[in-house]
C-alpha cells in the first residue's frame, strides 16, 4: 500500500459507522467538482475502487436517465483515487483522456468499478489504463471507460 493521505484516511475510516460517507465527503471537500454528484466510496484498494452514485434529480438528464457526464464523473474519480493509492509515494498521476461507451439508459442509482492491473515495479512511469465498468442496481454495464493515468516519478525535494 502506498501509505499517502487518501490511503490513510479510508483505512481509519472506512470501518467506522458514517465513516465511508465522512471520507466520501472529504474526498469532495478536497476535490469540490466531484461533490456535484455526492459519490460514496464502498471499496477503496490497490487495483480496485468502488464508488456508488444514487440517482437523484440533480444528476439526471431530459429523459430522466443518470446524466452521461454524471457517469463520467464517478467513473474519473473511482479511477483517480485507485490509482492514488496504488501508487508507491514516489510516483505521480495525472489524467490524460478518456475513452467512453455509453451502453444502455442508466435507469437506476450506479455503481464505478475501477480495476487497473499493478504492474511489479512502476519504474519511470508510463501510461496505465484504468478501467472502468458503470453498473446499475441489476448489475448490467451501462457504460464503460477507460482512463488512461500517466505516471511519472516525483521529483526530488
Amino acid at each position: 500500500m502506498s501509505g499517502n493521505a487518501i490511503d490513510q484516511a479510508w483505512r481509519r475510516l472506512s470501518p467506522l459507522p458514517m465513516g465511508r460517507w465522512l471520507f466520501s465527503r472529504l474526498v469532495c471537500f478536497k476535490a469540490p467538482y466531484f461533490g456535484s454528484v455526492k459519490p460514496r466510496f464502498e471499496v477503496l484498494e490497490p487495483g480496485r475502487a468502488e464508488v456508488t452514485l444514487r440517482k437523484r434529480r440533480a444528476v439526471l438528464n431530459h429523459i430522466g436517465t443518470v446524466h452521461a457526464i454524471a457517469m463520467c464523473n464517478i467513473a474519473e474519480l473511482a479511477a483517480g483515487t485507485m490509482t492514488d493509492i496504488s501508487l508507491p509515494l514516489t510516483h505521480r498521476w495525472i489524467p490524460r483522456g478518456m475513452q467512453v461507451q455509453y451502453l444502455k439508459k442508466a435507469e437506476t442509482s450506479l455503481r464505478a468499478i475501477a480495476t487497473g492491473v499493478l504492474p511489479r515495479e512502476w519504474g519511470d512511469g508510463g501510461a496505465w489504463p484504468v478501467e472502468v465498468a458503470i453498473v446499475d442496481l441489476a448489475g448490467t454495464v451501462v457504460m464503460r471507460a477507460t482512463i488512461e493515468m500517466w505516471v511519472s516519478p516525483r521529483k526530488p525535494g
